[in-house]
């Protein structure tokens, strides 16, 4: 099975005052010890290190790029999937899924991955797989 991390789902591994801390916590330890394929894309790599960087400091983002990352595959965006994902965005309104999530949601639907690990309800919205499972 291959499992798709969201920037929320990074950000709880990351953070112990995160609420959801703990269970994101042990659905990563899970997903490592299943051996599953673990993948993100690079806007979730650059909105997460924006965020942590930011929020949290530079201790943590050095432990993103260094021990977490390294059992990541990350999935680049090409122009197509940017454009896909700005179309996306554009149908959303308002109250929908960011830029970031939208051009997710192209590279999840191209790659035919159902699974995110996410705490952002956008996924389960447009129908993937979340874990939690909320």
């Amino acid at each position: 099975m291959s499992v798709f991390v969201d920037t929320s789902a990074f950000i709880a591994v990351l953070v112990a005052e995160d609420q959801n801390h703990h269970s994101a916590s042990c659905i990563w330890l899970e997903l490592l010890n299943k051996e599953e394929l673990v993948l993100t894309s690079n806007y979730i790599v650059v909105e997460t290190c924006a965020l942590l960087q930011r929020r949290i400091g530079i201790h943590a983002l050095k432990i993103f790029i260094e021990e977490i990352l390294p059992v990541v595959r990350v999935e680049w965006v090409d122009q197509s999937l940017h454009n896909a994902g700005i179309s996306g965005l554009m149908m959303s309104g308002r109250n929908g899924p960011n830029v970031v999530d939208c051009v997710n949601f192209s590279i999840l639907r191209k790659l035919t991955i159902r699974d995110v690990f996410t705490y952002d309800k956008h996924f389960s919205e447009s129908g993937f797989v979340v874990l939690p499972g909320f």
